[in-house]
């Protein structure tokens, strides 16, 4: 089987990028903004905080764009960015991990949600997204990392600095704290 090279389709906007087009800036903004933010507004769960990440995320990008080397697509490397831009936002408001000794009760069992109508299911996705911002800090950020974003246990332990075991504990911790506030929320 022969090799295929990797080519990110937003390869000759980051060139002009570099070059210092600002329309190009522009562009790359208008196609990532959306996506960048919401993953900021999952993890730190501050609408104001997660708009100045995402400003400091993309002047850092554009100053640091040297850095870029295209190994990755522009969006993984700029994700990377905002990612570590809105945990340094919660660690700034002195993130707190649970401690390894609190225990929950009551582990319930994962049970399939029967989609309703629309608004049913609307309505479910925005409870949903709610008890998502209840949990604590370290709790939601783990979770939002692993199961939103994507990132495995490994990864996450590297951009936390904590033990991968730890991102483990807090990734059950946090399901089944999550389990509880969506029966709290009637789901």
């Amino acid at each position: 089987m022969e090799a295929v090279a990797y080519v990110d389709i937003n390869a000759p906007l980051v060139e002009r990028c570099r070059l210092g087009d600002r329309r190009a800036q522009a562009e790359i903004y208008k196609r990532y903004a959306k996506a960048m933010f919401n993953a900021s507004l999952r993890i730190t769960g501050d609408y104001a905080e997660a708009e100045d990440v995402l400003q400091e995320s993309f002047l850092s990008a554009f100053r640091e764009l040297h850095t870029y080397k295209g190994d990755s697509s522009f969006g993984s490397w700029l994700k990377r960015i905002v990612i570590n831009k809105s945990i340094n936002c919660l660690r700034n408001r002195r993130l707190q991990l649970v401690p390894l000794a609190e225990q929950h009760d009551g582990a319930g069992a994962d049970e399939p949600v029967t989609p309703g109508e629309a608004d049913d299911v609307q309505w479910r996705a925005d409870v949903l997204r709610r008890c998502i911002q209840d949990l604590p800090d370290g709790y939601r950020v783990v979770l939002t990392l692993y199961l939103l974003e994507g990132y495995d246990h490994g990864e996450i332990a590297g951009i936390m600095n904590i033990t991968e075991s730890t991102s483990k504990s807090q990734y059950s911790r946090a399901r089944k704290k999550l389990l509880e506030l969506a029966k709290q929320h009637g789901l």
